[in-house]
């Protein structure tokens, strides 16, 4: 019997995606990812200034889940605009670009909202606040991500050893080291999850689109960054503008990830729904005798 719901559930969620042109929503959040996407990184460096991690450490790390292309392309434009900034102006730029990099989230709570098929009534200033705690929230889980992996070894290597450590204590800790960062992002996930849709859910009724989404998102990453940086062909096919493509495809899986995220969290919530439902008619009809 669970062998069938999950194949109708699958079924399912398959057949919302093609409804809710999950492809076609994701091309139009890749757009505006894109525009938040140097924005963010920005605000990310910035943050990462009144933290251990340095930008270089911020822009290195980058290069685990970025192409090889993408990524020279990336550093190559954030040192340029990083030269031309403004120290004086810095809160405001700050703001500035908060404001800028929320435009993608934004764009991701209405595709969510699709996916629970729920018109958008809230306040321009309401969604674009929710846009910016998102892009915050995510800023800290990178951050906490880059310290537990970039300070972690060290505290590895030199503090355990020298407190005298068990072995077994600090091989825990390296496996940790790398649990905490994707508990950091699936927590991340679940919270965009609970209050993009516009009407109220729980963590219970989101957690499995959030694991999917956190463990697809790297598997995805990592996976599209291997296949360029071995078989690429970006650059023999659109030249220059090669490294611009591979991220523009990266935003877009990332994009289509994170929406199918959403739809899995709605088929569920209907499909209980419907269960429910069902219950409370076999009650009423079985009341009678």
């Amino acid at each position: 019997m669970k062998f069938i719901n999950i194949l109708s559930l699958i079924k399912d969620i398959f057949s919302r995606i093609k409804k809710d042109e999950v492809t076609a929503v994701g091309a139009e959040i890749t757009y505006y990812l894109i525009l938040s996407f140097f924005p963010f990184l920005i605000f990310l460096i910035t943050i990462a200034s009144y933290s251990p991690v340095t930008q270089d450490e911020v822009l290195i790390n980058l290069s685990n889940v970025l192409p090889y292309e993408s990524y020279k392309m990336v550093i190559g434009i954030i040192n340029e605009v990083l030269k031309s900034r403004s120290t004086s102006l810095l809160s405001i730029g700050m703001i500035a670009t908060l404001w800028t990099s929320s435009q993608g989230a934004k764009s991701i709570i209405k595709g969510i909202n699709k996916a629970y098929n729920e018109r958008e009534d809230r306040s321009y200033f309401k969604l674009k606040g929710m846009g910016m705690l998102f892009t915050i929230a995510l800023a800290i889980a990178i951050l906490f991500a880059f310290i537990a992996i970039v300070f972690g070894k060290l505290l590895t290597e030199e503090l355990f050893g020298f407190l005298g450590i068990p072995v077994m204590y600090q091989i825990l800790w390296s496996v940790l080291r790398y649990a905490l960062p994707l508990g950091g992002l699936f927590i991340v996930f679940a919270s965009i999850y609970r209050f993009a849709p516009n009407f109220k859910l729980s963590y219970k009724e989101v957690y499995a689109g959030a694991i999917f989404s956190t463990f697809g998102w790297i598997f995805i990453s990592m996976a599209f960054s291997y296949y360029v940086n071995n078989f690429n062909s970006f650059s023999r096919t659109y030249g220059s503008i090669g490294g611009i493509i591979i991220l523009l495809i990266w935003l877009y899986l990332s994009s289509i990830i994170i929406l199918i995220g959403g739809e899995i969290n709605a088929s569920i919530y209907f499909s209980n729904k419907n269960t429910n439902s069902n219950i409370n008619i076999e009650k009423k009809d079985t009341s009678y005798y």
